[in-house]
């Protein structure tokens, strides 16, 4: 299992439920990414889509315990309701394919468990509220790649790519 965010230069990852930038070369990464592969997130990071709908081409696995099945059946996603239950239905794909897109309490509960993260870096201050781990400052994460510098949309971005050094299984 792999995650992905971006952040900001405190490694802050939300503002108010809401992404800090917009960032296309991001958005355009993450698509490419996790297009036809699983994501799994929470309950708030569900509802922050558009109508609240799951992402199309993808597998949503949604961890909640207030969504109602109805609301899954609907809208075409996978309800889980406990951290077994979601680690019984990630063990029915490839780790490769599984993709952690939030939100904080999920990304924090998952990273032991994560093999990499994908990380971009913004060089900004978004006013965070809500962050992610440093991992620079992590000893289990190495930073293995990172991109040049690029600009977007009046931001520099690195694109990063870190590996777990203590692999927890499930």
């Amino acid at each position: 299992m792999q995650a992905i965010l971006h952040c900001d230069n405190k490694w802050g990852i939300g503002k108010n439920g809401t992404l800090m930038f917009s960032i296309p070369k991001d958005m355009k990464f993450f698509r490419a990414t996790t297009l036809n592969k699983v994501v799994v997130m929470g309950a708030r990071t569900l509802d922050s889509f558009p109508n609240g709908k799951p992402l199309k081409k993808r597998v949503n696995i949604v961890l909640s315990t207030t969504i109602d099945q109805k609301r899954a059946q609907e809208d075409d996603f996978i309800l889980v309701r406990s951290m077994e239950d979601l680690f019984a239905e990630i063990r029915k794909y490839k780790e490769d394919e599984v993709f952690v897109i939030g939100g904080a309490k999920l990304y924090k509960a998952l990273l032991p468990y994560t093999s990499k993260v994908l990380v971009t870096k913004v060089d900004a201050d978004g006013g965070a509220d809500t962050f992610f781990t440093n991992l620079d400052l992590d000893g289990s994460w190495k930073l293995t790649e990172e991109s040049e510098a690029e600009e977007d949309n009046g931001y520099t971005i690195r694109f990063c790519t870190y590996e777990n050094q203590n692999l927890k299984s499930f």
